[in-house]
């Protein structure tokens, strides 16, 4: 029996854009009780360009996770959505005349108590132990690029004038995506994850985000990280959009049955 149960949740605000670029979902699998998934996608493009492009990563995820059955490889899964994903953006730009892009970001919950991640581009996951933060990912970035070479400071590269051009995306007509991959096992009550676009995590540092995760459920994260977001975001606000999954105490067993004297047999 599992020791915890799966509180999930979604967030997402237009912020000050004219048009909302991000997609995120939660999906359960037909095939493959106890497996969960959450994918959050950042579109790029001009002309809903980039809201075709984070739609397609969300469809494909969808169309895989149904085909997905207990003892399938979730690694390959997640590699499957990301090359499909990008073949179809990269046809969709063919057919539209616009250039459409996204990022990936998408978690795995298995029965095993494992979590699997990967992504793609700087939508980031976040995983957090109760109310301290674990770890999380590598934005494929050109900022990321200069802090790994030591040429700017972590702190700088929020603010870098360059912090917007990413080396990994899906669509690009140029360079074939790539895919970095993450797991944590032996998942236990008090283990959450936020996957985000940059509209979120620009605005927080870790501590914030493992706050406000740990101390609140899902809908109540996603009121107050909303809301601070737009608070420090306007009037130059991105797309915010993410997703929240906490495992959580399993609730007490409610015996719902009394015990009575047996009657004697006719």
């Amino acid at each position: 029996m599992s020791q915890y149960k799966i509180e999930a949740g979604t967030g997402q605000h237009i912020g000050d854009r004219q048009e909302q670029q991000d997609r995120v979902a939660l999906f359960a699998a037909p095939r493959a009780p106890g497996y969960m998934m959450a994918v959050v996608a950042d579109g790029m493009g001009g002309k809903s360009g980039g809201a075709l492009a984070a739609e397609q990563v969300i469809r494909t995820a969808k169309q895989l996770f149904d085909e997905f059955y207990t003892g399938s490889n979730v690694e390959s899964l997640l590699e499957n959505i990301l090359q499909e994903a990008h073949t179809v953006i990269k046809l969709t730009a063919v057919s539209s005349e616009k250039e459409p892009h996204s990022t990936f970001a998408a978690l795995v919950i298995t029965p095993q108590k494992e979590a699997i991640w990967a992504h793609a581009g700087d939508s980031r996951l976040y995983r957090f132990s109760g109310p301290n933060f674990a770890e999380k990912t590598r934005d494929h970035s050109y900022v990321e690029k200069l802090v790994d070479e030591g040429k700017i400071r972590p702190d700088e590269a929020k603010t870098h004038r360059l912090s917007n051009i990413l080396v990994n995306v899906l669509g690009s007509s140029n360079t074939a995506p790539f895919i970095t991959f993450g797991k944590y096992q032996n998942l236990t009550a008090g283990d959450s994850f936020l996957l985000c676009t940059d509209g979120l995590w620009h605005y927080f540092d870790d501590a914030e985000l493992s706050a406000a995760v740990a101390a609140n459920t899902p809908r109540q994260a996603s009121e107050l990280l909303i809301r601070k977001a737009r608070d420090r975001g306007a009037p130059k606000g991105d797309n915010c959009t993410f997703a929240i999954v906490k495992l959580v105490e399993p609730p007490p067993e409610v015996k719902n049955y009394t015990v009575q004297k047996m009657r004697r047999a006719v």
